[in-house]
């Protein structure tokens, strides 16, 4: 699979990804068969982070699966409770470690918390030392982009967000495109939330095609430049997933899924996020 977006810096980054988040791990050997799988059946670009805990089973995959490691586009983000100069410099050492690798080829804030900023001059730093490729945040309101470019040198690259049909981030995606800032969809699918996926126009659009409606709403992300990180265990869905690439949606099918935006988040509202002191307490010593 060779479809990819430029990043201002001119990395090519691979369109479609293949998220880890909740992907389970356990005795069943669930995560690593989902891993192989996605890697037989093309993928390359792997989105992880700290706070999903299998940073470490993903780097044992990649590397047990014989294919070169700069064949691989690998993220991971650091979390609320490390964000600081020296703490993100620090989890980003330890991700590496986990992933057995000694870049990233993206690094991410995975939202906006207390001492973000600090945070940004650390990946700043990382970056000048050639350790990760490209730098970027999630999550980020225009409010947060507007105070991070304020204090940096370097404005971030990409910014990961929830989109999806019903939630399209019209306003912010046009200020991250005036700022070239790619735009990176979490959540492509809705989550699978089952009143999307019946919906009558991505099914009538679907059928036209041939393709499930999970095919057509990622296909409407690659139209759009988005890069996207569709996550499954199910072998069938995964293989589904990645094969989009031989349709293309026309101008009216674009703006009929357009029209069905309705503004509705299905997770959390990063708008003026921040998190209770006593929860980061609790947090960094689980995640020790």
């Amino acid at each position: 699979m060779s479809l990819s977006v430029e990043a201002i810096n001119g990395v090519e980054i691979p369109q479609l990804g293949f998220g880890v988040y909740n992907v389970k791990q356990g005795k069943d050997g669930v995560f690593e068969k989902t891993i192989s799988e996605a890697i037989k059946t093309g993928y390359r670009h792997f989105d992880t982070a700290r706070i999903y805990g299998n940073e470490e089973a993903l780097g044992r995959e990649i590397q047990n699966s014989g294919i070169a490691r700069e064949d691989f586009f690998l993220t991971s983000k650091v979390w609320t409770t490390d964000l600081g100069y020296a703490q993100t410099q620090r989890a980003f050492e330890k991700s590496c470690k986990k992933l057995n690798t000694n870049y990233l080829d993206m690094y991410l804030i995975h939202f906006a918390g207390p001492h973000y900023v600090e945070a940004w001059k650390a990946m700043e730093k990382l970056y000048t030392e050639g350790k990760v490729r490209v730098i970027g945040v999630a999550n980020f309101e225009i409010e947060h982009l507007e105070h991070l470019m304020k204090h940096a040198k370097i404005a971030p690259m990409v910014n990961q967000i929830e989109t999806h049909p019903e939630f399209q981030q019209h306003r912010l995606r046009e200020y991250m495109l005036h700022h070239q800032i790619l735009h990176e969809a979490w959540g492509p699918l809705g989550q699978g939330n089952k009143s999307l996926f019946e919906n009558e126009v991505l099914k009538s659009i679907a059928r036209h095609h041939q393709k499930t409606v999970g095919q057509v709403i990622l296909r409407w992300h690659l139209n759009r430049d988005t890069i996207v990180i569709p996550k499954s265990s199910n072998p069938k869905r995964i293989k589904e997933n990645i094969d989009i690439l031989d349709f293309h949606l026309s101008d009216e099918e674009m703006d009929r899924i357009g029209e069905m935006d309705t503004g509705k988040r299905y997770s959390v509202n990063p708008k003026g996020y921040n998190v209770n002191p006593i929860v980061v307490s609790l947090m960094k010593l689980f995640l020790k």
